[in-house]
């Protein structure tokens, strides 16, 4: 899973080192997210993972989103 999510946020931003991230990567202090790349990350995930978000979900790390997509079944 985490190994997807790292493509995913190599994809919205190439300059972040993906080698160094794990679930306690924090998406903004850490990978100096904001609100776009936040947008395109769940974009992204939702293409990846073939699924919708039907409700606002706040992302702190990269845990955050490997779980949220785990709860998906996916």
């Amino acid at each position: 899973m985490i190994e997807r999510l790292k493509a995913i946020i190599n994809r919205v931003d190439p300059s972040v080192a993906t080698d160094g991230i794990t679930e306690a990567t924090r998406l903004k202090e850490d990978l100096k997210f904001d609100s776009l790349a936040m947008m395109m990350m769940s974009m992204e995930v939702e293409l990846e993972f073939s699924f919708k978000f039907t409700e606002f979900v706040k992302f702190e790390t990269v845990g955050d989103v490997c779980r949220y997509i785990e709860s998906k079944g996916k």
